[in-house]
């Protein structure tokens, strides 16, 4: 048996399973905002790959034949448990990521939305997101997705040089990926995302600047910059380690990062996070969850998750990681109706220091309304307005600390990473104070 295809019978299921959700919907009528505490988003791992890549070390399988029905009914399973668990009430955004969930049938996708749909409140707008490669995507099966509920494709281009794409292990060619984007953009207008990586070994500054060019004239609005990571245990590692391949040079990089920001700020792109630049509104939703550090849970093997669980005490939410490998995940699925190998509270002062951490990564930064969410009596100015350090980077130009609320410049989210090793400790120290002081005799 080899990884699931689409077959015609997949798309009428897909097609029936999301008229169900929308009679659904209208049914139950309008719905008032629910409260933080019970919004979420609701990302779903398909482990599932046809190669694995020279330079990825995710969770990932390359198996000899999938039973997708059992994989479907666990992934069913484990959403309905996690969101029982979580008390949540409405879910803002679905992301399907991998992996390849594009080699998943469009009938697994539309049965997750349905249960999601029947257990809490989707919107029928809600953002609905399918990580997609080029080669297990030809327009026909673009298109049953849609019919299944997904309104938006992240697309792994990853690069337009062929050489550079064998490199990387991918199986497509850059033909392969300009075509499929081409179908994406028809089939979701406004709604394609494609992954560009810079950074890779012997790769130089005009050829790649060169690509990224090339793309804005098939991109759909959407472009993640992402530079290469050399991972233990991958291929690339491997051979750059061994002296096979050159070490990727780390001032190319940050050139070729700088240069092409520049290149999508004048294409009139805004740089809505570090690596994710949009125009016309076209900014994903659901990451933007993250980055504001709102709830989201996890379902699927090893995916990651946090949210408070219902009725608990004396902590703010939870940290939670499935099991990573599938059979395992699925045996404790069926046993325990959820694949949770992991849970870890996060204290107040961890999660504090995610929302700084996180919230830095956007252009708009962390408003005081937004931290006042999370910490009503530390604010901002309280932790970082008589900071000396922090008033150095202040009068550098790197950050920006006024009425509206802490942000990086452009220049600042260049060296975000520099910028946290002095606000963190800065975090840490205001919260220590505060502490010793409601201690009695403190």
């Amino acid at each position: 048996m080899t990884l699931p295809r689409f077959r015609p019978r997949g798309w009428v299921a897909a097609t029936k399973a999301a008229q169900r959700r929308h009679q659904a919907e209208a049914a139950g009528g309008p719905r008032g905002p629910a409260p933080r505490s019970q919004r979420a988003a609701l990302y779903v791992h398909w482990p599932y790959c046809e190669k694995r890549c020279s330079y990825c070390n995710f969770n990932k399988y390359i198996p000899r034949g999938v039973d997708e029905a059992a994989v479907r009914s666990c992934l069913v399973t484990e959403a309905q448990t996690l969101l029982r668990l979580s008390g949540v009430r409405r879910v803002e955004s679905v992301f399907f990521g991998g992996g390849t969930p594009s080699l998943a049938s469009p009938h697994t996708v539309a049965a997750v939305l349905e249960a999601v749909a029947q257990a809490t409140h989707l919107p029928t707008d809600a953002e609905v997101t399918l990580e997609a490669n080029p080669t297990s995507s030809p327009g026909t099966r673009l298109a049953a997705f849609g019919t299944a509920g997904v309104n938006r494709l992240s697309i792994g281009l990853q690069s337009l040089d062929d050489a550079e794409l064998r490199l990387l292990g991918r199986t497509h060619s850059a033909s392969d990926a300009l075509r499929t984007l081409a179908e994406a953009r028809h089939l979701f207008p406004g709604r394609v995302s494609v992954d560009l990586m810079l950074g890779l070994p012997a790769q130089q500054v005009g050829p790649w600047l060169g690509q990224l060019q090339e793309l804005l004239r098939h991109c759909d609005d959407h472009i993640s910059l992402y530079q290469l990571s050399l991972e233990r245990g991958t291929a690339l590692f491997a051979q750059v380690h061994q002296g096979a391949l050159p070490a990727p040079d780390p001032e190319l990089a940050a050139e070729m990062y700088q240069k092409g920001r520049a290149v999508l700020q004048e294409a009139g792109f805004r740089q809505y996070e570090v690596s994710n630049f949009a125009r016309k509104g076209a900014l994903s939703t659901h990451n933007w969850n993250y980055w504001q550090c709102g709830q989201y849970l996890g379902v699927g093997p090893g995916a990651h998750g946090r949210f408070l669980p219902q009725g608990t005490r004396g902590h703010t939410r939870e940290a939670r990681i499935q099991t990573l490998e599938p059979d395992n995940w699925m045996k404790e699925v069926k046993l325990f109706g959820h694949g949770t190998r992991k849970r870890v509270p996060l204290g107040e002062l961890e999660l504090l220091e995610e929302v700084l951490a996180m919230g830095l990564r956007t252009d708009l930064g962390i408003t005081h309304q937004h931290w006042e969410e999370f910490e009503p009596q530390l604010t901002l100015w309280d932790v970082f307005g008589t900071s000396k350090e922090v008033k150095e980077l202040l009068e550098q130009g790197l950050l920006l600390l006024d009425h509206r609320g802490l942000r990086c410049s452009w220049e600042g989210l260049a060296v975000l990473d520099s910028l946290l090793l002095t606000l963190l400790p800065q975090l840490q120290e205001a919260w220590q104070q505060r502490t010793r002081a409601l201690v009695p005799g403190g």
